[in-house]
């Protein structure tokens, strides 16, 4: 059976580097999901206005590969220990597909796309394919006992992080907090934290230049596009 995307989302990240590492870290980043053509019937969103959030259903569309690993290297373990594929949230997957919960903020009516969704604290690169939405339900998906592994290690980590106020100025208002914690969740790869080097992403409008010292990130430069 071949599935065919029902939707994109539209967001500040044109590319991989500075996205969140998992869904909800980040719940001021805020994007648009976009139906296509055949799926924009109003009928279909029907009843979805009573659920707060969403689980997508969506593809690592920029980590296509021919064959795949049984074995990878999660960023958090510091990239070099080697853990079994489905033992970890890696993009690089047998069938390349990731599962996110986000929190649904609107649902508009827009007179060129139709239904279009407001979603919040997603972990998706702009124009990632979504294959498939589902409402979140409290009573089942949320397991209070639950285990999380090694990945419960670093979650409350978080990197100081400084920006000169003239930079941030550059910043419109409404993105400014979203900025603020993307750094903090630090955007280097774990293995390389011990590295003084200058990084840079592009964020929305922005190219966003910084350097890091250990634990430590330093805005350098904001530059609009």
């Amino acid at each position: 059976m071949v599935i065919n995307p029902i939707a994109k989302i539209q967001n500040d990240f044109p590319s991989k580097f500075g996205i969140p590492r998992q869904s909800g870290r980040i719940p001021e980043l805020t994007g648009k999901i976009i139906f296509e053509k055949e799926f924009r019937y109003e009928d279909a969103f029907r009843g979805l206005e009573q659920f707060s959030h969403l689980w997508l259903i969506w593809e690592f569309s920029e980590n296509k590969k021919d064959d795949w690993s049984a074995t990878v290297r999660p960023p958090r373990l510091g990239g070099n220990k080697r853990i079994g594929v489905f033992a970890t949230r890696s993009p690089f997957r047998p069938n390349s597909l990731g599962l996110s919960c986000v929190k649904l903020e609107a649902i508009e009516k827009d007179e060129k796309y139709g239904i279009v969704l407001t979603v919040s604290g997603a972990d998706l690169m702009n124009n990632t394919p979504i294959y498939d939405i589902k409402p979140y339900i409290p009573y089942a998906d949320c397991i209070e006992q639950a285990q999380g592994g090694f990945a419960e290690e670093k979650k409350d980590y978080k990197a100081e992080v400084e920006i000169p106020e003239k930079l941030l100025n550059i910043i419109p208002e409404n993105k400014k907090e979203a900025l603020k914690k993307i750094l903090e969740d630090d955007p280097r790869p774990s293995y390389k934290k011990d590295i003084e080097k200058a990084y840079g992403f592009p964020f929305s409008d922005y190219e966003i230049k910084f350097i890091a010292k250990e634990n430590k990130i330093i805005v350098t430069d904001i530059i609009e596009k």
